[in-house]
């Protein structure tokens, strides 16, 4: 079972990365309102599952949204809340790192778009 990472690469599905993602979350709530160890494993098994009967290869934002389904399932509404606030943060991390190296081309003179671009290239005179 593969999966489709964020830049189009196709690689193994690993239980453990779910795994992991669940438990940082699940150490940022109140020891009270945690998962055990058993429970993290049984929602990164029911997310397998999931993507096992997809019989297709799916997007990282896609079993992402399933890991918070299944958290959500199993009643772990605050852990939900961390991992998506972690999700988001993350995301505004990889937009803003976009943004730096688009402008980073641009001062560098690396842009090619810019580079084209001449308003005498064309000129029919």
């Amino acid at each position: 079972m593969n999966i489709i990472k964020r830049n189009g690469q196709e690689v193994s599905f690993d239980i453990n990365k779910i795994a992991v993602a669940i438990s940082k979350a699940n150490k940022e709530v109140p020891l009270v309102e945690q998962f055990s160890p058993q429970q993290v494993m049984e929602i990164a098994e029911g997310v397998a599952q999931s993507c096992r009967q997809s019989h297709t290869a799916m997007h990282v934002e896609s079993i992402q949204d399933l890991v918070e389904e299944e958290i959500m399932r199993a009643g772990g509404f605050s852990i939900a809340k961390k991992y998506i606030t972690y999700r988001y943060k993350h995301e505004l991390m990889r937009k803003a790192n976009s943004t730096d190296r688009q402008i980073l081309s641009l001062l560098e003179c690396s842009n090619e778009e810019v580079k084209q671009e001449n308003s005498n290239k064309n000129s029919t005179v």
